[in-house]
């Protein structure tokens, strides 16, 4: 599994698309799927100004295993999960997550579970800062 699971890492500075993408490149694959979340500016009707992401101290072992339960249940060639921490501004890349594997719909299906799965079962939370001054946290337990 060693092999399939190429980056995995919760980071505090500026993520980039390439790292991930060429991350999960790979021989075996005919097709990559990559999915790119980036701060918004508003949620729920209301403008977001900025927002903070922090995290548990076991958040990368919870990532890893994600990453890895995902690889083994759809057959992927390589998978990679990287989230940003810390304060970001709107347009900011919060995550990116990749999956290579034989066929395009395994890649596309498999991506759609590690982003699915990573945002339900990853302690990562989001304190949003409103606009008219307010602020809500996402996730938080």
């Amino acid at each position: 599994m060693a092999d399939v699971i190429r980056l995995v890492e919760v980071r505090d500075r500026p993520l980039s698309v390439d790292e991930v993408y060429v991350s999960v490149t790979d021989d075996r694959s005919g097709g990559v799927a990559l999915f790119v979340g980036t701060v918004r500016d508003h949620d729920s009707g209301r403008t977001v100004d900025r927002l903070e992401y922090s995290a548990h101290p076991t958040v990368q072992a919870q990532l890893e295993q994600v990453a890895s339960a995902v690889a083994e249940r759809y057959d992927a060639v390589a998978v990679s999960a990287v989230h940003r921490v810390g304060a970001l501004a709107i347009g900011d890349i919060a995550v990116v997550v990749a999956v290579s594997a034989a066929h395009r719909g395994e890649a596309i299906t498999a991506c759609h579970a590690l982003i699915d799965d990573l945002k339900a079962g990853v302690p990562i939370w989001k304190h949003q800062m409103f606009a008219d001054g307010e602020d809500e946290w996402v996730g938080s337990p």
